[in-house]
C-alpha cells in the first residue's frame, strides 16, 4: 500500500556525513548529559513508598499536592490512577522515618482535608529492590541488543547487524539523554517505552535492508549509494503509513492518557521520531561506511563448465 510513489530516488547517502556529524553531536551531548545529571530515577528503582487513595468524587491532584507540600513532602510524585477518583502518590525514602509511619502522616493529613478519603493500598519499595530493578533493567536492555545483532547478522550480514544495534543504541541514549536534561521521572512505564524502541526501530531498519538486498538483485549496474537511495525511497510511503499511524496512538496516550502514561507516551514519541531519523541517516551510512558490497549478500552464480571432449 502506498499514498504515493517518489519517481526519482533521493540522494540521501549525499548527505550522509552531515547527518551522521549531527547524529555524533547530539549523542556526545545526550551522553553528557546522563553523566552530569544522571536521571531522575522513580520510586521504583530507588526505594520508597506507593500509596493509592481513593475519593467519593473526582482527586483534586493540585490539592493534593498541596496539602502533601504543608507536611514538607515537597518530593512526592501525585498523579491520576485508573479513575478519575484515584490518586496514586510516590514517596521517596526518608531517613530515620519508616513507609509506614510516611503513609499514616499522609493519609492523617489527606483525611484532614478531607475526610472521606479512602486508603486502598500501599506498598513499600526497598533500596535493594530498587537496585535489583536497576541491574534487571540493563540486563535486558544487553540482552535485546545482543540479540538483535545476531538476528540481523544471521539473515543479512554482520556489517548490517552492527550498523543496526549502533542506529537503534543512538535512538535509547537520545531518549534517556532527554530525561537526564528535563530531569523527567524514569519509571518502569519508560523503560518499557525504551525497550519497545528498540523493537521498533529494528523493525525500520531491516525493512530498508531487506529493500537493499532486493536492489542488489535487480539493480546490477546500479553503485551501492544508488542501491541505498532507492532502497530508502521507496520505503518512504510505508514509513509513514506506520509511523504516522502508530504515533496517532501515541499522541492519544500522550493527551488523555493521565500522568500515569505521560512519560511512557512521550518516550515512545522521542523514540518513533528519532527511530525514522535512525534508519534513514544513521543505520544506512554506517552500512555504506563498512563497506558492503554485493558480494555480501548475494552468493556469487557458479558457472557451469563445459565438458571437454
Amino acid at each position: 500500500m502506498e499514498f504515493f510513489r517518489i519517481r526519482n530516488d533521493i540522494p540521501f547517502m549525499r548527505y550522509a556525513l552531515v547527518f551522521n556529524i549531527i547524529s555524533v553531536v547530539t549523542f556526545v551531548i545526550a551522553v553528557g548529559a546522563l553523566a552530569m545529571k544522571g536521571l531522575n530515577l522513580g520510586v521504583e528503582f530507588t526505594g520508597g513508598t506507593v500509596m493509592e487513595v481513593n475519593y467519593s468524587g473526582a482527586a483534586d491532584i493540585s490539592r493534593i499536592r498541596e496539602t502533601l507540600e504543608s507536611i514538607e513532602l515537597n518530593d512526592a510524585v501525585v498523579q491520576s490512577f485508573g479513575s478519575s477518583q484515584t490518586a496514586l502518590i510516590r514517596l521517596p525514602t526518608k531517613p530515620d522515618v519508616s513507609g509506614a509511619q510516611l503513609s499514616e502522616k499522609v493519609i492523617g493529613a489527606l483525611r484532614e482535608d478531607d475526610p472521606g478519603v479512602e486508603l486502598r493500598r500501599v506498598d513499600f519499595v526497598g533500596a535493594q529492590v530498587g537496585e535489583e530493578l536497576v541491574e534487571k533493567g540493563a540486563m535486558a536492555l544487553l540482552v535485546v541488543s545482543i540479540g538483535i545483532v545476531i538476528y540481523l547478522a544471521l539473515r543479512f550480514e554482520w556489517k548490517f547487524g552492527v550498523s543496526a544495534i549502533l542506529a537503534n543504541l543512538h535512538d535509547v541514549i537520545i531518549i534517556l539523554g532527554f530525561f537526564a536534561i528535563f530531569q523527567w521521572e524514569f519509571s518502569l512505564p519508560v523503560l518499557a517505552a525504551v525497550l519497545a524502541v528498540l523493537g521498533y526501530s529494528v523493525n525500520e531498519s531491516v525493512v530498508v535492508f531487506d529493500r537493499i538486498r532486493e536492489n542488489f538483485r535487480k539493480m546490477r549496474k546500479a553503485t551501492v549509494r544508488e542501491v541505498i537511495n532507492n532502497a530508502i525511497t521507496r520505503t518512504m510511503s510505508r514509513t509513514i503509513i506506520t509511523h504516522g499511524s502508530t504515533q496517532l496512538m501515541v499522541l492519544s496516550i500522550l493527551i488523555f492518557g493521565g500522568e500515569a502514561l505521560f512519560y511512557f507516551a512521550l518516550a515512545l514519541t522521542i523514540g518513533i521520531l528519532f527511530g525514522i531519523y535512525s534508519s534513514v541517516f544513521v543505520a544506512s551510512p554506517l552500512v555504506l561506511w563498512l563497506g558492503v558490497t554485493r558480494e555480501d549478500l548475494l552468493r556469487p552464480e557458479k558457472k557451469t563448465e563445459e565438458a571437454v571432449v
